[in-house]
């Protein structure tokens, strides 16, 4: 093989390395969602940017920022991990719990004012954007009644994330 022929195999080579991934596209002809792994270790940076956004969206309206409480985080965490096993996205647990009375069982002191959730393959800001583009999960995020916040989510192994956010004052 020539000098030349070597360089311009090296060259593609190259060049083929360079180029973007193809498309998956699904049975629906539409690109597959590109999965968002929550690693270990990458939980307070998942829950801060979302807590940190939600009250940058409430400082913008004038709003009391909300503080993150352990009470409703469990309620939310609770919640993500039984709409998976249920594999759906819903208000209701497994055992017809309501999110009032999921909130109670964990001794939450105040009062719970909303729940949002989403089943997706988004980040944790995709989410707070997509509940803000939509007029009753973002009243819930910007009620001003609202004090506190409980954040949590489940990944599943496939990728597949379930939010679950519960504001409570």
């Amino acid at each position: 093989m020539s000098i030349f022929a070597r360089l311009s195999l090296v060259i593609l080579l190259g060049l083929a390395a360079c180029a973007p991934a193809p498309v998956q596209l699904g049975a629906d002809g539409r690109p597959l969602p590109k999965v968002y792994r929550i690693e270990p270790g990458d939980e307070a940076r998942v829950t801060y940017a979302m807590v940190d956004g939600i009250n940058t969206l409430r400082r913008a309206r004038g709003l009391a920022p909300l503080t993150l409480n352990a009470q409703l985080t469990a309620a939310a965490a609770t919640h993500s991990r039984d709409m998976a096993v249920q594999n759906r996205p819903w208000h209701f647990g497994s055992d017809g719990s309501s999110p009032i009375l999921r909130v109670k069982r964990t001794g939450y002191p105040g009062r719970m004012l909303g729940e949002n959730i989403s089943e997706t393959y988004e980040t944790e800001l995709e989410t707070l954007a997509a509940w803000m583009a939509q007029p009753d999960t973002r009243d819930v995020i910007l009620d001003p009644a609202a004090r506190d916040v409980g954040f949590a989510w489940y990944q599943e192994p496939s990728g597949k994330i379930w939010w679950t956010l519960v504001t409570g004052g």
